[in-house]
């Protein structure tokens, strides 16, 4: 692979540090940069509608974009099914209205704000209604993974030992410490994010981009190009190592 390809970490309702990685793709490679969205739009940070805005709209126009469909994506999806789904992988006596999982702070920025002592599916009506159904079809339309040459990027990580074609969609979407632990090559540098550190780290075999927007630090914005990668700055590319 030799064109450059562009990729964001997880942004988690901060519209602004997302309009601020755009920009920086945009002077690194121009307005028609090839990018992808490592998925976890929503929750946690204060503008969740902005963010699936400026999204949705971005997709809509044709921008050469691909999103790919993040965990803390699912949990609202299904939430907003009819009837409301709860996702069996979060931990007993945690739904997405959990205030340590951030839906709460997604439905503040549609308007919901009455939360506590209300029955799941009364809420998820309040809150569906209040959701663009532009928003509803951006989140039902997310891949789960995207293939460039030798990059393969999802949005937690992929089941070691398994064929990159026949992953299972709750460890694409949830996968932590088997992945991480396992210094194999995958058949491609899995580029992912879903596990928030101070910085974005390449492995080796993989590189995460989850630069902890969630906890209010910047958004990560990459490119990769001739087998290499970097993180874009102000003062322009970082090699990652």
């Amino acid at each position: 692979m030799t064109h450059p390809i562009y990729a964001i970490g997880d942004i988690h309702g901060q519209r602004g540090m997302l309009e601020d990685a755009l920009a920086l793709i945009e002077q690194d490679g121009g307005s028609d940069a090839p990018v992808v969205f490592l998925g976890d739009y929503v929750d946690r940070g204060p503008d969740s509608r902005g963010v699936l805005d400026l999204l949705a709209q971005g997709v809509a126009e044709g921008r050469n974009w691909t999103c790919l469909k993040g965990n803390h994506d699912r949990l609202m999806e299904w939430y907003l099914s009819t009837p409301p789904v709860h996702d069996p992988y979060l931990l007993v006596g945690f739904d997405w209205m959990h205030e340590r999982i951030g839906g709460r702070d997604t439905a503040a920025s549609y308007g919901v704000t009455q939360i506590t002592g209300r029955r799941m599916f009364d809420l998820a009506d309040e809150l569906r209604a209040a959701v663009p159904d532009t928003h509803l079809r951006f989140l039902s339309d997310l891949a789960l993974t995207h293939r460039v040459g030798d990059l393969f990027f999802v949005h937690a990580g992929i089941r070691p030992g398994v064929p990159l074609d026949a992953q299972d969609e709750t460890d694409l979407l949830w996968i932590r410490g088997e992945f991480h632990d396992d210094s194999r090559d995958h058949g491609a540098l899995i580029v992912h994010g879903h596990t928030p550190l101070k910085a974005p780290q390449h492995y080796g075999n993989r590189v995460n981009l989850d630069s902890g927007a969630g906890y209010g630090r910047p958004i990560t914005a990459a490119v990769f190009e001739g087998g290499q990668a970097w993180r874009l700055t102000d003062h322009g590319r970082v090699l990652l190592g």
